[in-house]
């Protein structure tokens, strides 16, 4: 027998707390939602889209894939990108959310798949918020559904001692799910989500019920190889997605584009300056950081060891964003090389023995050798000592 379940809400009432709905300008929070962040774009996307929707969607497939990559509404209204690659990717990507198939984000660490998955959720669902974390503690009642024990033991298993999951609300309710980390979560667990995936169903045997996924339910996982810790994906799991590869950025000016946009939202929010005067700053980070990890500078003419991290675009966001913070609040505000050298040091040098050699053989060979680049060789050597 199908079960309903009853949507979650949180009364703003109860210690002053505000509801998950509520607007970041009115939460301060520091992270807002995607939902929140960027009310006023999917707003003024729904106001002007006229193109067929999928059922429970908030916006049609090609309002989506604006807002995701960004565009001028007939009206004026900017969107801005929130994704920087391939067209054909974001379009396959929500072409699948728009059919049965569940979508699987594959990338090494750092290439968006979180933050593309994020804002996938809130233009089709409004609610980017059905969120498992996969880690390598994820129980399969984080996908399935849990018991409110005190309920249990007082009244046996029964609707209201059920606690849905994250997917269980997402299938009742027509939305969109989220699971990150897919290959962390332990392989018996994962494939909790055959099931879903195929039947669109959760059976509850306690209560001889089970929950029947209605229109507009979909799910999208992220995953990567790379780092340790990994779980491979089932062959029968698999089958139940679609599969998106999310590359690297092709060029430097694009990867450059990337961070100088993501470190200029994160900056507003931490009050810190702004990034066009640190653009060569970023440009050098990003150029150390591709060099490193394709193992050639950028002339084709040297060949260089790469270090074991994976010196990914989140990391140069992270160390372009904690230069801007030193230089802010122990400098002029204005971002320079002293700036950013001890974060790249900390990005690169994981393995203390063997990532430090291939660094100082960088700074040495590259780094050195590059005029412009004099007082960035300075600061880094300072740090490295």
């Amino acid at each position: 027998m199908p079960v309903s379940v009853e949507p979650t809400t949180v009364d703003p009432s109860q210690n002053g707390s505000a509801p998950a709905n509520t607007p970041a300008s009115e939460t301060e929070a520091l992270r807002p939602h995607a939902e929140d962040a960027f009310a006023a774009e999917l707003a003024a996307l729904a106001a002007q889209d006229d193109r067929p929707r999928p059922a429970r969607w908030k916006l049609s497939p090609w309002a989506v894939a604006t807002y995701l990559l960004g565009g001028t509404l007939p009206d004026g209204t900017v969107i801005t990108p929130k994704y920087v690659g391939p067209r054909r990717i974001v379009e396959v990507a929500v072409t699948t959310l728009a059919t049965d198939r569940a979508l699987l984000l594959l990338g090494v660490p750092g290439t968006a798949k979180t933050w593309v998955s994020e804002h996938l959720a809130a233009a089709v669902s409004g609610d980017s918020t059905l969120l498992v974390q996969g880690t390598a503690g994820t129980p399969e009642e984080a996908i399935r559904y849990g018991w409110n024990y005190a309920q249990l033991l007082a009244n046996g298993p029964s609707r209201d001692a059920l606690v849905p999951s994250p997917v269980m609300r997402a299938m009742a309710e027509g939305m969109t799910a989220r699971v990150e980390e897919l290959t962390r979560i332990p392989a018996d667990v994962q494939d909790t989500l055959i099931t879903i995936l195929s039947e669109k169903t959760l059976p509850i045997p306690e209560l001889a019920q089970e929950v029947q996924a209605v229109r507009g339910f979909n799910l999208i996982a992220t995953a990567n190889d790379r780092d340790r810790g990994v779980n491979d994906l089932s062959s029968a799991l698999r089958r139940r997605f679609n599969t998106v590869v999310l590359p690297l950025p092709a060029s430097v000016e694009a990867e450059v584009d990337i961070v100088s946009r993501r470190v200029d939202q994160l900056g507003r929010s931490l009050d810190l300056p702004a990034v066009p005067e640190g653009i060569d700053e970023i440009r050098r980070v990003v150029t150390v950081f591709r060099e490193l990890r394709d193992g050639v500078t950028a002339d084709g003419r040297t060949k260089i060891k790469s270090p074991s991290g994976t010196l990914s675009t989140a990391e140069a966001i992270s160390v372009v964003t904690n230069g801007l913070a030193l230089a802010a609040h122990f400098g002029d505000g204005v971002l320079r090389a002293g700036d950013v050298a001890a974060g790249i040091l900390g990005a690169v040098v994981r393995d203390p023995a063997a990532d430090r050699v291939i660094w100082q053989e960088y700074l040495e060979a590259v780094v050195r050798e590059r005029d412009e680049w004099k007082d960035f060789y300075r600061a880094c050597r300072e740090v490295s000592v």
